[in-house]
């Protein structure tokens, strides 16, 4: 595949900047469509079920909301992606906590809340979830910027788009399966990859 999740830029800096308005809500969605799966994936991975899992989701992207106002955009000190790790990171591990109290365990003492400040609870996951959230990143945003991409293309041409490049097939088999040409194949190719690497870059523009 020429075109791939290896070609990621990071986070794009506006969308972060305009995150700190409440009001946006346009922003705020697409910043839930963009990475809730990223979140949903690292919780599964780290032993969670679904219910879990989207809690986790919920619960990152509330964090996110109120912590996002002293998120300082310096990439020699930070990184949007590494913050949103550490915050993943932390409401995996208050989740695992509210399941050993459910189950009666340690934590289910008279008188004991559940915490809701992060920064001491245990990490489950240890370094497995820091060594693939790279990659799960990358792939994570590849995909946002295929399915916006889709919403701008014909059927017809996407379904060329994700039979070639996507599942790989070879160009002659998708023409004969799809009742295209060849050169039909090669000509989506290039318009869909286009609209893709223009959201890749809307997404990703500058180092976060």
């Amino acid at each position: 595949m020429n075109e791939g999740p290896q070609k990621f830029l990071p986070t794009r800096q506006s969308l972060l900047s305009r995150l700190k308005s409440w009001d946006d809500g346009e922003s705020w969605r697409e910043f839930f469509e963009t990475y809730w799966r990223l979140i949903y994936g690292a919780a599964t991975r780290s032993g969670l079920n679904d219910a879990e899992a989207q809690d986790v989701v919920q619960d990152t992207i509330i964090s996110v909301a109120k912590r996002i106002e002293k998120f300082k955009y310096d990439p020699a000190v930070d990184s949007f992606k590494g913050w949103l790790l550490y915050l993943t990171r932390k409401r995996i591990a208050l989740q695992y906590r509210r399941r050993e109290r459910d189950r009666g365990g340690p934590e289910h003492r008279p008188g004991l809340e559940l915490t809701e400040d992060i920064q001491d609870l245990a990490d489950p996951a240890g370094t497995d979830l820091e060594s693939s959230w790279d990659e799960e990143w990358k792939r994570n945003l590849w995909e946002a910027a295929i399915a916006k991409a889709k919403l701008q293309a014909s059927p017809k041409q996407f379904q060329i788009f994700d039979c070639y490049v996507v599942k790989e097939q070879p160009p002659r088999d998708v023409a004969r399966t799809l009742g295209v040409t060849v050169a039909q194949v090669y000509l989506a190719k290039h318009r869909i990859s286009a609209l893709v690497k223009a959201e890749l870059e809307r997404l990703t523009k500058n180092t976060v």
